[in-house]
């Protein structure tokens, strides 16, 4: 009964760690605007890498000016300045 009582407040932990991820393929970092909550903040994603964003969704500015609602879990690949959302 324990076990299944843990499993069932585990779960939702796990399902809310999934954060989304940026991976930038292009041969320059670029800086994505990240709205969450009211709160805006720049994130740098040098080239080749990926980083992690909001986990329960906000807004994202991609370096060519679009503006891109994400609910959390999207995986974001910026390819010429512009986001693939997955």
């Amino acid at each position: 009964m324990m076990a299944r009582f843990a499993a069932v407040l585990l779960v939702p932990l796990l399902a809310a760690s999934a954060v989304e991820a940026a991976s930038n393929t292009d041969p320059a970092a670029v800086v994505l605007v990240i709205t969450e909550s009211g709160q805006r903040v720049e994130v740098v994603v040098d080239a080749g890498a990926s980083e992690s964003l909001c986990p329960s969704g906000c807004f994202m500015t991609t370096p060519d000016g679009d503006r891109i609602g994400l609910d959390g879990g999207e995986t974001i690949d910026i390819v010429k300045g512009s986001a693939v959302v997955k």
